[in-house]
C-alpha cells in the first residue's frame, strides 16, 4: 500500500516544496520511496511507496505509460496483473510491478476497460496528457480510500482526508452540517461525502472524470446488486463452491516480494483464511492479540487454530492497563473522524504483525457476505408483522415483551420501515442527545445522496436479507474497512481481504442466503467449511473478540484526556453546546449512564 497526492490548478500550482510537505503527511503509508512528477503548468503528482511487488526502481511512482499518454499514481495491489499482461500486445516491460501493467492497459484499452479489468484493491489517479482529463477510480469494495477536494478551479486528490483538509485552497472551508449530522448518527463519514464543503470521496466501484471544461462525470462501473438470481440450494454444493473460490482468492493474494502473514482470531473468517494460506506457505506467520478479560478473550481459541494448522503464531496478550499505553499511538492513525474504538486492537495487531511482515491477510468481509451479524436476524425475525398498522405492531410488541421478554419480536417492529430500523441499529447517538448537543442541526436534513438504507419493506425473507446485505456492504462494512486501513497503514502494513475479492463476492450471490441465515444460524455455511478445514478444533458459536473497557477508562485513566479534548479543547467550530457535552460527560463519570459511544464520537471529531 502507498499514499499519493494529486494537485490540479487552473491558474498557478502550489510551490513544489509546499506540495511535498503535504504529500509527506502520508509518509507512513509508504516509507520506502517518495516520487514526484509534474507537467510544470497545471498538475503535479506525488507518491509515497510501500514496496510490495518489484522492489526495484522499475516499480516507483508516479509512472508514465509506455506511450507517454498517461501519468498515474496508484495505491493498492492488482492480483491478476500478470494475466492482464498476456492479453496485451505490449511486451517491453521494465519490471514486474502491477503499476506498469496498469499503464500498459491504459495505452491499449483506455480508462474504463482497464478499471473494469482490474481484480484487486486500488485507488488510482490518472492524468491523460493528450485530452487533459483527470480520472479518479476506486476498487469495487471500497477497500482503499480516495478523497478529493474540488471547487471548480482546484482539484486535490489524496489517500488521506487530512491532506485535502490541509490544502491551502480547502483549509478554510466551512463544515457541511448535513454531513456532520450524518457522522454523529453513523460514527464515520461514508463515501461520497466529506465533512467540509467541497470535499468528497470516490465511491466504491466508481470512476470520476474531470474534463478540461470543468465538467465532472461520475460513472459507476461496478455495483452490489439489489437482487440476484441464486441458483445453489444444496448445502454441500454451496460449501464446495465457496471453499474452492476462497482457496483461489487466497492463492491470488499470496503474491508478494516481501514477507507475508495473516491475522488470526478465535472466530471463523480469519482461521478459514489461514487454513487456505497454509497450502501455499507452510511457515505462514500468524498474529493474534488477547486480553485479560475471561469473557471476551479469544486468544486461547486462536492458539488452538494455530496449533491445529501447525503455523507459527505471534500472540500478544495484554492487560487493559497495557493496552491503554497505546492509546495515543492508535488515535494518531485517525486522519479523519471515525468513532470505532476497536481501532485500538486493530492498531495493536497491525503493530505486532509489522515486526515480521509487510503484508497481512485478514478475514474482513465474511460477516457481510455470509450473514454473520446478529442484526440480520434481528431485522428478519419481525418480517410477518412489519406490514401491519402501527397500533397493531405496538400491541404485538407489548404482548411479546410481557409474555416472553421479546423472544419472538423486538424493537425493530416499532419502526415503520425495516430500513429505518436497520439504519437505527448503527447509531449509538440518540436523536434527542444530538439535538441537545448540536441544536443547530435539529432541522438539518441528512445529505440527499445518503441512500444506503433506502430499501422497501419486504415480506419475502430472502429479499429482505439481501436488502440488509447490500446496505451492510455500503454502510457499516465501509466503516470497518476505513478502520483497518487507518490502523494498518499507520504501521506501514498492507492488509488484504480475500473475502472481498471480486470472484468471492460474486460467488456469494449464487448461493441461497437461507443456507447461512436464520435463527441461531449466523454464517452457518462458513462454520461448516471451517469444521471440515480444521476438524481438530471443536466448533464454538459464542462470539467473543478483543474487548476495550472504554467506559471504565473514560471514568478513570482517560478522564483528563476526554475533559481536555471535549471541554477545554472545544473551540466551538462545530457549534456544539459546551454545557450539554459537560453534562453528558459528568453523567458518565458519575456512572449515571454509559455514554462511551457518544463521547468517543465527539472525541474523534474534536481531538
Amino acid at each position: 500500500m502507498c499514499g499519493f497526492l494529486l494537485e490540479f490548478k487552473s491558474d498557478k500550482l502550489s510551490a513544489k516544496q509546499e506540495f511535498i510537505t503535504l504529500l509527506s503527511q502520508s509518509k507512513l503509508r509508504g516509507p520506502d520511496y517518495q516520487g514526484y512528477w509534474s507537467n510544470n503548468s497545471s498538475i503535479q503528482l506525488g507518491f509515497n511507496r510501500l514496496s510490495i511487488l518489484d522492489l526495484s526502481e522499475a516499480g516507483n511512482q508516479p509512472m508514465v505509460s509506455p506511450s507517454q499518454k498517461f501519468s498515474i499514481v496508484f495505491n493498492g495491489e492488482i492480483y491478476n496483473h500478470l494475466e492482464l499482461r498476456k492479453k496485451l500486445d505490449f511486451n517491453k516491460y521494465r519490471g514486474q510491478s502491477d503499476t506498469e501493467t496498469i499503464t500498459a492497459c491504459l495505452d491499449e484499452w483506455g480508462v474504463l476497460k482497464t478499471i473494469e479489468s482490474l481484480d484487486g484493491i486500488f485507488a488510482i489517479a490518472i492524468y491523460n496528457q493528450e485530452t487533459k482529463e483527470i480520472h479518479l477510480a476506486r476498487d469495487f469494495a471500497g477497500i482503499k480510500p480516495l478523497f478529493y477536494g474540488w471547487n471548480g478551479k482546484t482539484l486535490v486528490a489524496a489517500s488521506q482526508y487530512d491532506q485535502i483538509k490541509n490544502h491551502p485552497d480547502f483549509n478554510t472551508n466551512p463544515i457541511d452540517e448535513s454531513v456532520l449530522k450524518l457522522y454523529l448518527q453513523q460514527h464515520f463519514v461514508p463515501a461520497p461525502f466529506g465533512l467540509y464543503k467541497n470535499t468528497f470521496q470516490v465511491k466504491p466501484g466508481e470512476i470520476i472524470t474531470f474534463e478540461p471544461n470543468g465538467n465532472v462525470v461520475q460513472q459507476q462501473y461496478w455495483e452490489f446488486p439489489s437482487t440476484y438470481d441464486y441458483s445453489i440450494f444444496d448445502s454441500e454444493e454451496a460449501e464446495r463452491l465457496v471453499s474452492e473460490t476462497l482457496d483461489s482468492c487466497v492463492k491470488d493474494q499470496m503474491i508478494s516480494d516481501v514477507p507475508l502473514g495473516a491475522f488470526l482470531s478465535g472466530g471463523v473468517d480469519s482461521p478459514l483464511i489461514c487454513s487456505y494460506a497454509k497450502k501455499y506457505n507452510k511457515n505462514l506467520s500468524v498474529f493474534s492479540i488477547g486480553s485479560d478479560s475471561a469473557v471476551h478473550d479469544e486468544s486461547e481459541r486462536a492458539t488452538e487454530f494455530a496449533n491445529a494448522l501447525e503455523l507459527p503464531q505471534d500472540l500478544w496478550k495484554l492487560s487493559s492497563s497495557e493496552v491503554l499505553k497505546y492509546w495515543d499511538e492508535a488515535i494518531k492513525s485517525l486522519h479523519e473522524p471515525l468513532a470505532d474504538f476497536s481501532i485500538l486492537p486493530t492498531y495493536l495487531v497491525s503493530n505486532l504483525a509489522k515486526k515480521k511482515v509487510t503484508v497481512a491477510l485478514s478475514g474482513d468481509g465474511g460477516d457481510e457476505l455470509f450473514f454473520g451479524y446478529e442484526r440480520f436476524y434481528s431485522i428478519g425475525k419481525n418480517i410477518n408483522y412489519q406490514h401491519l398498522p402501527s397500533i397493531v405492531r405496538k400491541g404485538i410488541y407489548g404482548f411479546d415483551k410481557y409474555y416472553s421478554g421479546n423472544k419472538n419480536v423486538n424493537g425493530v417492529l416499532l419502526a415503520n420501515k425495516q430500513s429505518i430500523a436497520h439504519e437505527g441499529q448503527h447509531s449509538r447517538f440518540r436523536k434527542r442527545d444530538i439535538d441537545i448537543i448540536a441544536p443547530q442541526l435539529a432541522h438539518i436534513k441528512l445529505p440527499e445522496a445518503w441512500d444506503v438504507y433506502q430499501y422497501e419493506n419486504s415480506r419475502d425473507e430472502r429479499a429482505l436479507v439481501m436488502n440488509v446485505q447490500k446496505a451492510e456492504f455500503y454502510g457499516m462494512m465501509q466503516k470497518t474497512l476505513r478502520k483497518v486501513d487507518l490502523a494498518s497503514m499507520q504501521n506501514s502494513l498492507e492488509v488484504r481481504v480475500p473475502f472481498l475479492q471480486k470472484k468471492m463476492i460474486e460467488t456469494s450471490w449464487k448461493i441461497d442466503p437461507l443456507l447461512s441465515y436464520g435463527k441461531n444460524k449466523k454464517k452457518e455455511l462458513l462454520k461448516t467449511i471451517l469444521q471440515k478445514q480444521i476438524p481438530n478444533v471443536v466448533r464454538d458459536d459464542v462470539k467473543k473478540g478483543f474487548s476495550v473497557p472504554l467506559s471504565k477508562w473514560i471514568r478513570e485513566d482517560l478522564k483528563k484526556e476526554f475533559q481536555e479534548k471535549l471541554l477545554e479543547g472545544n473551540d466551538n467550530s462545530f457549534g456544539f453546546e459546551r454545557k450539554a457535552i459537560e453534562n453528558m460527560l459528568q453523567a458518565h463519570l458519575e456512572n449515571k449512564g454509559d455514554h462511551k459511544w457518544e463521547l468517543f464520537t465527539l472525541y474523534s471529531l474534536l481531538k
